[in-house]
């Protein structure tokens, strides 16, 4: 079993997968959100990150223990574990964060202090509106930053390119740090399609093109380890290592460079 996808922290598993894995304890598991702007979620405790997750998303806690805390993400399914001090209590929320990065902040006016950033994708409970601003449950966020639950965009590459030029960052999920598959998940994501957050995992979106077939905007171009975005029937967007950035290139160049580092030919190309 995949153990980014299965909900067991090697005490604990939900109740669905008994009669599949070996476990100590099942469990119902435990609605929570994430209380964080931005959150790593880790391959273990104190381990690498694998993802990132945003403010509000919704979350199953499976297992706590020694200040860390085992979860799957209800959006992705994704597993891991976040610090106790990451989870608040389950959130009904209205609306979203739909640029690439806004602020909460103090007060209902441009001059207020800032709190903190919160992400494209964070997920807000809107309880007052204030002129152009709107209160939530982590201060005031311009309106115009906001789309409600719901409300999407219809395009993914218009999405992505509004992040261009954010740095490339490993397992990243948002406009201040983001990896090649986490640049298509959230522009997926925020067109209110499913998306897995890896680029093998991703493979499986939609339906493989023959080597013949024209492409076009928004099929997934796949090459070992790597997911781009494309813009045209010649032209991709990407995060990528090369340019340690979100970059345009054309399909023809980046084929040849990636080879020629070593990553190999197209794998695979999926239109959603």
């Amino acid at each position: 079993m995949d153990r980014r996808l299965t909900p067991f922290s090697g005490r604990v598993a939900l109740d669905s997968l008994r009669g599949q894995v070996d476990a100590p304890a099942f469990t119902a598991g435990e609605p929570a959100a994430v209380a964080l702007p931005l959150v790593d979620l880790l391959a273990r405790p104190d381990g690498p990150r694998d993802r990132q997750l945003p403010l509000g998303a919704g979350l199953t806690v499976v297992d706590r223990h020694d200040g860390w805390a085992f979860v799957q993400a209800t959006r992705d399914g994704y597993c891991g574990w976040l610090p106790m001090a990451a989870i608040g209590p389950a959130l009904l929320p209205t609306h979203w964060i739909a640029v690439p990065a806004s602020h909460a902040y103090t007060a209902p006016k441009v001059q207020a202090s800032d709190r903190f950033a919160l992400p494209m994708g964070a997920r807000l409970r809107v309880t007052a509106t204030v002129g152009s601003f709107v209160e939530t449950q982590v201060g005031f966020v311009p309106l115009a930053h906001l789309r409600a639950i719901g409300q999407t965009f219809d395009d993914p590459a218009e999405v992505a390119l509004t992040v261009l030029g954010a740095p490339y960052l490993w397992g990243g999920n948002s406009a201040a740090g983001l990896d090649c598959s986490g640049l298509v998940q959230i522009a997926f994501h925020a067109c209110g399609r499913d998306c897995p957050g890896d680029s093998d995992l991703q493979q499986a979106i939609g339906q493989a093109l023959p080597e013949d077939t024209a492409l076009r905007r928004n099929d997934l171009i796949f090459w070992k380890g790597h997911v781009a975005l494309m813009l045209d029937g010649a032209r991709l967007i990407h995060a990528n290592g090369h340019s340690m950035s979100v970059a345009i290139e054309d399909l023809s160049t980046a084929t040849r460079r990636i080879a020629a580092q070593g990553g190999g030919p197209v794998t695979n190309r999926r239109r959603p």
